[in-house]
């Protein structure tokens, strides 16, 4: 499934990189500690977290990640949009705790 059809779903907010949302998310990852999305994520994953600073665009980066959701309506903080927009890095935003939207997301990539 890719990106757009996923906002358009679940009505995620984007905050960066809108023109990217035609990237496939092949599955997903959740977790707050960067060392942990490092060595865990894999390329084409959609990374659940609540952390907003500029080092998560980093390590989506590297990683090639979908992109990433940020959860309980926090938004990136502003160098964080900024260096998102320019490493075309989606950045999501929902409402929702983790453990909901990632519930929402598994149904819709896992039919």
């Amino acid at each position: 499934m890719r990106l757009d059809e996923l906002v358009r779903e679940l009505g995620l907010k984007v905050c960066a990189a809108e023109g990217k949302l035609g990237r496939e998310v092949r599955g997903g990852y959740v977790g707050d500690l960067l060392s942990d999305v490092m060595a865990n994520s894999r390329e084409g994953d959609l990374w659940v977290t609540r952390q907003v600073h500029q080092n998560i665009v980093a390590v989506a980066s590297l990683k090639e990640l979908a992109g990433i959701v940020l959860i309980q309506g926090s938004g990136p903080a502003p160098d964080t949009a900024a260096k998102a927009e320019s490493e075309g890095i989606p950045i999501l935003v929902t409402d929702l705790p983790a453990f909901e939207i990632v519930g929402r997301i598994y149904q819709l990539i896992h039919p």
